[in-house]
């Protein structure tokens, strides 16, 4: 693992439904808590009435773009990652299909119970999103994160140490709230490059167009993890943590309560663990 690393890995961790933290990198171990009582819950929560946009299908927006919570497998059409994994397991867990829609993330809370259900595209529970809708229980921790080129000499103590320098972050998210707040403020003078990929912030990077990302520390952690020598993490704001859950309609609140349920049961069995230590362990997925 590479230096600045550990922290970052150590900071995305699944949190219990307490907030309470557990996880790490650990070896994957086969779920063998499954019990009677368990799988009788299960089947109680399949056994609720949801109301969706759809008969029998929960569709989910999705920005199928930002590894590890999601991407496209090698066959192109297939989403998958750590929030797909989630979803899909709810599908089954309700007794429904899952259908995701792939939709850019700048806009994509305003497809709330007009084009999907919810929406789980590591999505930061805020105040200011709060106002316009609500969210089921969080189920993992994040920070912002500054990384650069391995070759660069920009050290980076705070966010304000970004002045001057050319900024890439991913148009929508809370790293553009974060950085066009500092900019409004005149914290900062900088030049920021939202785009509608993050994977587009660090190919502009890689070829000289910016000076830094600002970016969720899980998503650095996995690019860096798949890209060693490359690049490297110079800032971790760990003062500030961000809870990730899933967002509804404001109204929504019989969908929020199974999902909520559905969440409790993946603690309870081991599904989150599992899940967390698949695509947060350090491995080539």
């Amino acid at each position: 693992m590479k230096k600045g690393m550990k922290k970052v890995w150590a900071c995305a961790m699944v949190l219990t439904m307490g907030l309470g933290i557990f996880g790490g990198c650990g070896k994957n171990e086969p779920n063998t808590q499954s019990t009677a009582s368990q799988t009788k819950e299960q089947e109680t929560v399949a056994k609720t009435t949801v109301k969706l946009l759809k008969d029998g299908v929960l569709t989910v927006g999705c920005e199928v773009g930002y590894p590890p919570f999601e991407k496209y497998a090698d066959d192109g059409v297939t989403p998958i990652g750590f929030d797909m994994d989630i979803v899909n397991e709810m599908g089954k867990r309700l007794g429904v299909t899952v259908k995701v829609i792939d939709t850019s993330f700048d806009g994509i809370f305003a497809g709330l119970d007009v084009n999907y259900d919810c929406v789980a595209s590591g999505v930061t529970v805020t105040e200011k999103r709060k106002k316009e809708m609500i969210f089921t229980t969080p189920y993992i921790q994040n920070f912002q994160a500054v990384v650069v080129n391995e070759n660069s000499d920009l050290k980076v103590a705070a966010f304000k140490d970004l002045n001057g320098k050319s900024i890439a972050l991913q148009k929508g998210t809370t790293s553009d709230e974060l950085i066009g707040d500092l900019k409004k403020t005149g914290t900062i003078d900088s030049a920021i490059i939202a785009n509608e990929k993050i994977t587009a912030c660090f190919t502009q990077m890689s070829n000289g167009e910016v000076d830094a990302v600002v970016c969720d520390s899980t998503v650095a952690a996995d690019i860096l993890a798949k890209n060693p020598g490359k690049y490297k993490i110079v800032f971790t704001d760990d003062k500030e943590p961000e809870m990730f859950a899933i967002a509804l309609g404001k109204n929504n609140t019989q969908l929020q309560k199974a999902m909520n349920d559905i969440l409790a049961q993946m603690e309870k069995d081991g599904f989150l663990k599992e899940t967390y230590d698949y695509w947060f362990g350090n491995k080539d997925k």
